[in-house]
């Protein structure tokens, strides 16, 4: 919001800031508007007639909205025909509401069209424009004549967003010029205004929502209820007084455990004495959870040629996979756990057979006793992993790809999604095993051998 604009009460400017602030993405102005109080949003018993908020500044209180969106559909459904509808609120939301807010601009979260704004007052402001308080105040009360000039600023920010990039030179001069790539994303989802109890959220997730937010909108059954219930009265007992409210996705599994893992590879290929022959290109990408953005952007500005990129191999959620966690569902919808051993494979022959080949290999060679689920990489499975992670941004170049992932769990894309729920001692194994996958075809006397169809890449993907 532009700090220059401006709310004026019978003549008087208002204190932007502190008095009142404005959210939306269009601009609002009108002059000698009369004030009227309009009642408490969502309380249409006691709404005001139709068309007596006509052309006036129709000031609301917020009642109990159960998000902001709510509040605003409610108080705007309160003065049909307003000029300019205004919200009262606690002083401290007026700070808020007077900070910048940014959005990726990804198409799917650039506004259409502007909205109009909404104004946010407090109870100062309130009793200035209306020249009463609040207690003495009922539907239709006028007030001073108002007027406005407000406007949203919407402008570029520069670089909201990076991706962290890093090459490990090779030591063939032969091929050096031709790279590995090792990757995972290091965005997740950001958090939660409505904290809520951890430990229930896991428990009824576990239960009724073993997919996490695949599952999202799941309702229980009377006998998972019951089941819920039990569990979180066993685990109140066993851990009395731990009661933990929770708002941050953390993201510890998506993607922290690839992240911390791609580093991990980058430290130990760093640290042999004899370095591999082929370069190594280590890229954290960023967004890949508004859509891929910074594989995308990657793949389509490489900082090294992109026909140089010999193979990608990408890790996305590697830290579980154990017998607790449902990994997600066969193609016809049989329900998978994880194990000891477990790793999902996902593309690693979709454009080289060799490359599937090689993986393979080198788990029996090096006895890391995986077990590969190739589940999820069925054609035509309907939760089109294949499409979903940063490995495709480079496979519809025609680099071939592998992703690894220990598969989905109850904690996805949730609060619970922590720390403490990773299997440090798996998530380590399947990053010795990724860099030994990646040494293997770094050290080849031959590039990877691409056998299968390369996709259009400005095409869409289904898996």
């Amino acid at each position: 919001l532009d700090s220059s604009s401006t709310l004026i009460a019978d003549g008087a400017p208002l204190q932007f800031g502190t008095e009142w602030a404005a959210m939306g993405s269009g601009s609002l102005q009108f002059d000698s508007a009369t004030t009227m109080f309009g009642g408490v949003a969502g309380d249409t018993a006691n709404a005001m007639a139709a068309g007596q908020a006509a052309g006036k500044l129709v000031i609301v209180l917020p009642g109990q909205p159960t998000s902001m969106a709510g509040l605003l559909s409610s108080a705007q459904a309160m003065a049909p025909g307003a000029t300019a509808v205004a919200i009262l609120v606690p002083p401290a939301f007026i700070n808020f509401a007077k900070e910048p807010s940014m959005y990726v601009d990804d198409g799917a979260a650039t506004p259409d069209e502007p909205e109009s704004l909404t104004l946010f007052i407090s109870p100062s402001a309130v009793q200035k424009l209306l020249g009463k308080t609040i207690a003495q105040l009922v539907p239709g009360t006028e007030g001073a004549a108002a007027s406005a000039n407000a406007r949203v600023i919407v402008a570029p920010v520069e670089f909201p967003a990076r991706n962290v990039v890093a090459v490990l030179p090779g030591s063939d001069p032969a091929v050096s010029g031709e790279y590995v790539a090792i990757g995972a994303h290091n965005d997740h989802v950001g958090f939660n205004t409505s904290p809520v109890d951890h430990d229930s959220l896991r428990i009824f997730n576990h239960i009724v929502r073993p997919g996490g937010a695949e599952d999202q909108g799941a309702r229980a059954t009377r006998a998972q209820m019951t089941e819920v219930n039990e569990a979180l009265a066993a685990w109140r007992t066993e851990h009395p007084g731990t009661q933990r409210l929770d708002s941050i996705f953390n993201g510890a599994d998506d993607d922290g455990s690839g992240s911390v893992t791609v580093l991990e590879i980058a430290q130990h290929l760093a640290s042999l004495p004899e370095k591999p022959r082929r370069s190594i290109l280590f890229v954290w990408h960023v967004g890949e959870e508004k859509g891929l953005l910074g594989s995308e952007y990657f793949t389509d500005h490489p900082t090294v040629p992109r026909d140089s990129i010999v193979a990608q191999l990408n890790m996305d959620m590697v830290g579980r996979g154990n017998v607790w966690d449902v990994t997600g569902a066969t193609k016809s919808g049989e329900v998978l756990r994880g194990g000891d051993d477990y790793l999902q494979l996902v593309g690693s022959r979709r454009l080289s057979t060799e490359l599937g080949d090689l993986i393979e290999q080198v788990d029996s060679v090096g006895a890391f006793g995986l077990k590969f689920d190739y589940s999820m990489d069925a054609d035509g499975h309907p939760m089109n992993i294949y499409c979903r992670s940063d490995h495709y941004e480079y496979a519809r170049y025609g680099i071939p790809v592998a992703f690894f992932t220990t598969g989905g769990h109850s904690d996805y894309h949730q609060l619970t999604d922590e720390p403490q729920y990773i299997d440090f001692a798996h998530m380590a194994r399947i990053g010795n095993f990724v860099s030994a996958v990646a040494l293997q075809i770094a050290n080849l006397d031959h590039r990877i051998v691409v056998d299968q169809p390369v996709p259009d890449p400005h095409g869409s993907c289904r898996q």
